[in-house]
């Protein structure tokens, strides 16, 4: 793997990501059982850190030259409640060296 600041952003945001979808659910739930609205301020903050994830997903994709499996998994994995905690795991150890990427064909 070469040394790839791409890569670190985009580990860097998945768990932040990560945490604001559950917080953003969390928050959808309160906001039908109680007089709690925290919606929309988390839908914003959610919203952002999701636009950066995707943002450096893409640098990270064409900078690493990950085969198409991988890009996707990493996209699919924010669109799950606990997506981003795994897509930070993959990143870290993929920084650590232990993961030997394929280029594409």
């Amino acid at each position: 793997m070469k040394n790839s600041s791409a890569v670190h952003r985009l580990r860097l945001v998945s768990g932040p990501e990560g945490l604001s979808f559950l917080l953003l659910l969390t928050c959808s739930v309160l906001k039908r059982t109680t007089s709690f609205d925290a919606v929309k301020p988390m839908g914003y903050i959610h919203g952002v850190l999701f636009v950066f994830y995707v943002v450096f997903l893409a640098l990270a994709w064409q900078q690493q030259r990950w085969d198409r499996k991988r890009g996707i998994l990493l996209f699919v994995l924010a669109a799950l409640p606990t997506g981003g905690f795994f897509a930070e795991r993959m990143l870290a150890r993929e920084e650590r060296g232990e993961y030997q990427a394929q280029p594409a064909a």
